[in-house]
């Protein structure tokens, strides 16, 4: 499973908030959220699937490169990690204010 995300968010700015993504992530659903750089591999089971990617932060684009969860889960998981990643990437909501732990 592919995408792209292009975001318009000052480089280490957005680093800030993915990672904070990441903590959301792994306090919430278990997910493994591992940062190198500009980039992260994701790892993890959520309901019955297994979750497994690499996300590439770059200057105006965010890639996505990940195991197919299969034709039920592949429109729910991309529609999730978009509207996930438009929530942490809003400059609107001050960083301190993005969710990281269980709600």
């Amino acid at each position: 499973m592919q995408f792209d995300y292009a975001h318009d968010v000052d480089i280490d700015e957005a680093q800030a908030r993915l990672e904070r993504l990441g903590s959301y992530l792994i306090n919430r659903h278990g997910i493994d959220v591992q940062w190198t750089g500009h980039e992260c591999t994701i790892e993890g089971k959520y309901l019955v699937v297994k979750i497994e990617g690499k996300m590439t932060l770059d200057e105006k684009l965010i890639h996505f490169d990940g195991r197919d969860p299969g034709l039920l889960w592949r429109g729910k998981a991309i529609k999730y990690l978009k509207e996930k990643l438009e929530t942490y990437l809003d400059l609107d909501t001050p960083i301190s204010e993005l969710p990281i732990q269980k709600v």
